[in-house]
C-alpha cells in the first residue's frame, strides 16, 4: 500500500477537500531511438541459465530472506512509457544482518519483470552468479506476487559482511490491483488504492509495499493478515534509511519530450536527446529524455519514481508548483497556502527549503518529502488549509529523523486546529489520536523489566509513534519550556545542520531554554516506557487566616500518583466557578509528587492534567474538594 493508515487519514482529507562496470548508464535505446544511435553504451554480461540454485523456495527460510540489509543502491533504468516497459542495470550493496552466515541470497522484483543476470567482483574479474527464479505470493507488490530469485554465491556471506552484486533485469509494469482483488475490494476502490505504472500517460512508481520496481530483499506479507505488511514496510524503511541511492534515468519517448522526473520527492528536469532538428517533424520523432539524480541517503521511505508531461504552474511566492490540467485549482491553492503561511513562519523559519510539488492524480494520495501526489480540486481554501499545511511543512522543515520529519508536521497540524478552532479543539483531536496509541504502548507491572520497551521515537517504525506520538511529544515539549522557546528552537535546529545525531534536538532545545531536558527525552524520545498513569491521591484544604487587607484564602495541598513508567509534567489547578490557579507538577515514573496551590477563594475542584499530556486511560483527572 502507498503510506500507512494515519497518513492516509491526513491525505485523504486532502483528496476530499481538494560504477565499477561503467560510469554511464548502461542501457540501449529500444529499436525506436532514433536512427539506432547507441547512446547508452552497456556491457551487460550474457543472461545466465535460470539453473538450480543451492536452495529452492521450499527450502529458504523468512528469517534468510530478511537477513540482507541495503546499504547502496545505484540504478540505471531505462523506461519504454509507450510498452509499459522497463530495463534496469542496479548495482547493489547488501550486508547480511543476520547472525548465520548466508550461501544463498534471495531478491525479490514485481511478478512482471524478470532476473536476467547476476555478477559480482572476484578481483579482477567480473564473476557471473548462478540463480534460480520462481514466483512467491506477497503483497509488498501490487500484483499479490513477486519474482524471486534465489543466488548461490561461491562462498558464503559471513554476518556483517557486505558483497556487491551487478544485476540486470526488465519487463513490463502495468496497473495492477490483484492484492486487493484477492481480498474482495470493489474494483473501483482498488482501482484508486493500486494505480502504480509505467503507461505514456503517467510513470508513478511508489516502492516496496507498492510495487517492487527495485531489488528488495524481504519476507512475504499479506494483506489481511493484521499489521503485518504495514509492519514490515515500516522496519524495512528505519533499517535501510542510512542506504545510499544513486539514479541515472533514461526516458523513450515520441514527438514532445516528457518535462520532469521526481525521485524519492526530488524533483529534476529531463533533458531531451533528439537528432531531428526539423521543429516541423519532430511531433512524430522518438527521442531519449535524460536525469541523473545524485547519490543521497535514501531515508526513511520506499524509493518512489514519478515522471510527468506537463510542466508545472506555480502559485504566487513560488510555495506551490503543481503538475494539472486543473487550471481552476490553483487559486484555491494559491488562497489555502496564504492562510497557513502566517504559521509557518512564525514556528519554523521566514522562507520555505524548498517548494511543495504537487501532481495532480486521481487516486489514494501519496506524500514523499515535499512531494504531493493527489487529486486537485477547487475548493474552498479554509477546508483546504489544514491538510495542505501538513504537506507544505516538509517543504518548511526536514530532518533525517522521522519523529520530527513527520512529527513536525502532524504537530503544525494541531496547531492550525488550536489557532482557527480553539485550544479545546486541538486537545480532542490529540486525544482521538492518542486513544490508539494507548493501545499500541507497552504497559508494564511493577515487577516489570523494563528493558522491554515499545518503540523509542528515534526508531520507530510505526506511524503511530512516529507522527502520533511524536506530535504530542512536541505539544508537551511546548508547555515545559513555552511557545517562542520551541519555535527558536525547531529554527535553530533546522539552520544546524548537525541533523545526523538523534541527540541534536534536545541539545538545541537546552541551549534555547536553559533546562536540563535529559529526563524528558530519556523517558519519551530514547527509550519507550509507555504512557504515565495518573490518579489524585489527596487533596487537602487549609484556610489561611486574613492578614491586613488581604481576605482569607486557601492553601491547597495536592498529592498525584504515577503508576505508569514515563515522567510526566502535567498542569494542576484549583478551580472555583471561572477563578481558577493553575500550577505544573512533574511525577516520575512509579512514583508520586505533591504541589501546594494559594487558592483566593474557596476551592471547589482539582483538575489534574487537561488532555495534553497522553495517558493509559483518562488524560483528565478531577476530585471535588469537600469541606469539613
Amino acid at each position: 500500500m502507498s503510506v500507512l493508515t494515519q497518513n492516509r487519514l491526513c491525505l485523504l482529507a486532502l483528496t476530499l477537500s481538494l560504477a565499477p562496470l561503467s560510469s554511464v548508464a548502461q542501457v540501449k535505446p529500444s529499436a525506436t531511438a532514433p536512427h539506432e544511435k547507441v547512446l547508452f553504451s552497456s556491457d551487460k554480461p550474457p543472461a545466465q541459465p535460470a539453473t538450480k540454485a543451492a536452495k529452492s523456495i521450499d527450502t529458504v527460510s523468512d528469517t534468510e530472506r530478511s537477513s540482507l540489509t541495503f546499504t547502496a543502491y545505484d540504478l540505471d533504468v531505462h523506461l519504454i512509457p509507450a510498452k509499459s516497459q522497463m530495463s534496469v542495470r542496479a548495482k547493489l550493496t547488501v550486508r547480511n544482518s543476520g547472525t548465520e552466515p548466508l550461501t544463498d541470497l534471495a531478491f525479490q522484483l514485481s511478478s512482471t519483470l524478470n532476473w536476467d543476470s547476476f555478477a559480482m567482483r572476484s578481483g579482477d574479474r567480473i564473476l557471473p552468479l548462478r540463480f534460480a527464479q520462481h514466483l512467491i505470493d506477497t503483497d509488498t507488490d501490487h500484483t499479490g506476487q513477486a519474482k524471486e530469485a534465489i543466488v548461490t554465491l561461491p562462498e558464503p556471506l559471513a554476518p556483517n559482511a557486505t558483497i556487491e552484486l551487478t544485476t540486470f533485469y526488465s519487463g513490463e509494469i502495468e496497473q495492477s490491483a490483484k492484492r486487493l482483488e484477492r481480498i474482495g475490494a470493489p474494483a473501483a476502490q482498488a482501482t484508486a488504492a493500486d494505480w502504480d505504472k509505467i503507461a505514456p500517460d503517467s510513470t508513478a512508481l511508489r516502492g516496496f509495499g507498492d510495487v517492487l520496481w527495485y531489488p528488495v530483499a524481504s519476507a512475504p506479507a499479506l494483506l489481511g493478515d493484521g499489521a503485518k505488511l504495514f509492519q514490515l514496510v515500516g522496519k524495512t524503511r528505519l533499517d535501510q534509511s542510512n542506504a545510499t541511492i544513486h539514479l541515472r534515468l533514461a526516458v523513450e519517448y515520441i514527438g514532445n519530450p516528457p518535462d520532469a522526473a521526481f525521485f524519492c520527492g526530488q524533483r529534476k528536469p529531463l533533458v531531451a536527446i533528439n537528432e531531428n532538428i526539423d521543429a516541423a517533424s519532430a511531433a512524430n520523432q522518438p527521442g531519449l529524455a535524460t536525469a541523473d539524480f545524485p547519490n543521497r541517503p535514501l531515508g526513511f521511505r520506499s524509493a518512489s519514481l514519478f515522471v510527468t508531461s506537463g510542466a508545472a504552474s506555480t502559485t504566487d511566492g513560488n510555495l506551490i508548483a503543481a503538475v494539472t490540467d486543473h487550471y481552476d485549482t490553483l487559486p484555491s491553492y494559491a488562497a489555502a497556502a496564504v492562510k497557513v503561511q502566517p504559521l509557518l513562519k512564525e514556528w519554523l523559519g521566514p522562507t520555505p527549503l524548498t517548494t511543495l510539488n504537487i501532481i495532480d492524480h486521481n487516486g489514494q494520495p501519496f506524500e514523499d518529502d515535499s512531494l504531493l501526489v493527489a487529486p486537485m480540486r477547487a475548493i474552498d481554501p479554509d477546508a483546504l488549509a489544514s491538510p495542505l499545511l501538513h504537506s507544505l511543512t516538509h517543504a518548511w522543515f526536514r530532518s533525517s529523523h522521522v519523529w520530527l520529519d513527520e512529527g513536525v508536521p502532524q504537530f503544525m497540524s494541531l496547531l492550525w486546529v488550536e489557532h482557527s478552532q480553539g485550544r479545546d479543539a486541538a486537545l480532542q483531536q490529540l486525544q482521538q489520536q492518542v486513544n490508539t496509541l494507548a493501545l499500541a504502548e507497552p504497559v508494564l507491572s511493577e515487577n516489570a523489566d523494563l528493558t522491554l520497551e515499545g518503540q523509542s521515537l528515534i526508531r520507530a517504525s510505526d506511524e503511530i509513534y512516529y507522527r502520533t506520538k511524536a506530535a504530542a511529544v512536541l505539544l508537551m515539549l511546548r508547555s515545559i519550556v513555552g511557545n517562542d522557546v520551541l519555535k527558536q528552537a525547531l529554527q535553530n535546529y533546522r539552520q544546524s545542520g548537525q541533523d545526523e545525531d538523534p541527540k541534536q534536538f534536545q541539545r538545541v532545545l537546552e541551549q534555547a531554554s536553559h533546562k536540563d531536558l535529559n529526563w524528558f527525552f530519556n523517558d519519551w524520545v530514547y527509550h519507550d516506557h509507555g504512557l504515565p498513569d495518573l490518579t489524585i491521591t489527596n487533596v487537602t484544604p487549609r484556610q489561611l487566616p486574613a492578614q491586613g487587607l488581604k481576605a482569607a484564602s486557601w492553601l491547597v495541598a495536592i498529592e498525584v500518583r504515577n503508576n505508569g513508567d514515563a515522567a510526566a509534567e502535567v498542569p494542576v489547578t484549583v478551580r472555583s466557578g471561572t477563578l481558577t490557579t493553575t500550577e505544573r507538577l512533574r511525577i516520575m515514573g512509579r512514583s508520586s509528587a505533591s504541589t501546594r496551590i494559594v487558592f483566593e477563594s474557596t476551592p471547589e475542584e482539582v483538575i489534574v492534567n487537561d488532555g495534553s499530556v497522553p495517558e493509559i486511560g483518562s488524560s483528565t483527572h478531577t476530585k471535588q474538594i469537600v469541606m469539613h
